[in-house]
């Protein structure tokens, strides 16, 4: 893990010979923070800019109707259009591309859908032996019962399917957990319901390299206060997060070794997925470990996670795009 990634490179003959599209939702913006996207629009701006860069045969789109027919002349599809405004939404792009026979970046539907339900990541999990803290799962139109949570002093209550922390409550009390699984469940999700745990997030990225899940340099989300609990609104950069938590690199020996192999145990779930982020929230001082999802085509924007791991492991930004798309073309047969 800490010895220096070689990127893999497209070939000239297929970058000749092949037409990408790119879909994200502000993949046709100017780079400006979204009022409610946040730096989300940034980060498709950079992608789409990185993309020019490559040289390769490119096309851009930024909604889900330009795959409802087959589009002419486009032989792969990057889809960076996660949050699509409604539930379960990051299936809907591996959807089209497999029902018009085109290969795109990242996992298969149904592995997208097993990735983006928390409740079925962490069973996955747990059958594997994997450390996960225990949860409560609520699902929408179901009975709710409080009294099925796991005992704690303080609990976490979020969509089952969400990113970026959005829609994260806690609460303290019956009435509190109540009140934030209706919040959730009127917002049209799922709600999972966790006990807080002390602590901070390791973050840990993988790609493919030599056609093999590959894990990038940890970080980890140090936070001033143990106790805060980090919003949407935070990651996504529109309220101001000075001195509330900072991203480091995580150089705990012992600590990234365990780390390293719960992440590989968890490896053959959701193979072959080209990218994605395996997230664990870590107690330094008792040496606690416990898994808490896994983001499939996830965020990848220079100032994120993979962003700061692929500095880390000697390689750019533009690099570690193009080892993305490079290795996920090969193994479907777009280039030998």
């Amino acid at each position: 893990m800490t010895q220096p990634i070689i990127p893999t490179r497209i070939p000239d003959e297929a970058r000749q010979r092949l037409t990408t599209l790119f879909i994200a939702k502000h993949a046709l913006g100017d780079g400006s923070l979204h009022p409610e996207d946040g730096n989300h629009a940034i980060y498709h701006h950079e992608v789409r800019t990185i993309l020019e860069g490559l040289g390769i045969g490119l096309e851009v789109a930024n909604s889900y109707d330009a795959l409802f027919a087959r589009p002419e002349g486009v032989d792969f599809v990057f889809p960076l259009l996660n949050r699509g405004g409604f539930l379960n939404s990051e299936m809907m792009l591996p959807l089209l591309c497999t029902r018009l026979g085109l290969p795109y970046v990242g996992a298969s539907p149904i592995l997208r859908g097993l990735s983006d339900d928390k409740h079925l990541s962490k069973l996955e999990a747990q059958a594997r032996g994997v450390p996960t803290a225990p949860w409560a799962i609520f699902r929408r139109g179901a009975p709710v019962d409080v009294g099925i949570v796991p005992p704690a002093a303080r609990w976490v209550i979020k969509p089952n399917a969400s990113s970026a922390s959005w829609g994260v409550q806690d609460a303290c009390d019956a009435a509190g957990l109540e009140a934030a699984i209706a919040s959730v469940h009127a917002d049209g999700h799922d709600a999972i319901v966790e006990p807080f745990l002390v602590g901070s997030d390791v973050e840990v990225p993988v790609i493919t390299i030599g056609g093999k899940p590959t894990i990038l340099p940890m970080l980890q989300f140090l936070q001033a206060d143990p106790a805060h609990l980090r919003t949407y609104y935070e990651k996504r950069d529109l309220v101001d997060r000075a001195n509330k938590y900072s991203l480091v690199a995580y150089d705990r020996p012992e600590m990234v070794a365990r780390i390293a192999a719960m992440t590989e145990t968890l490896f053959g779930i959701f193979a072959p997925f080209d990218y994605g982020r395996f997230e664990f929230r870590v107690d330094d001082e008792t040496g606690r470990i416990d898994f808490l999802e896994v983001n499939l085509n996830c965020n990848l924007w220079s100032e994120k996670v993979f962003g700061r791991a692929a500095i880390l492991a000697g390689i750019t930004q533009e690099e570690l795009i193009e080892t993305i798309l490079a290795e996920s073309m090969k193994r479907q047969g777009l280039f030998a």
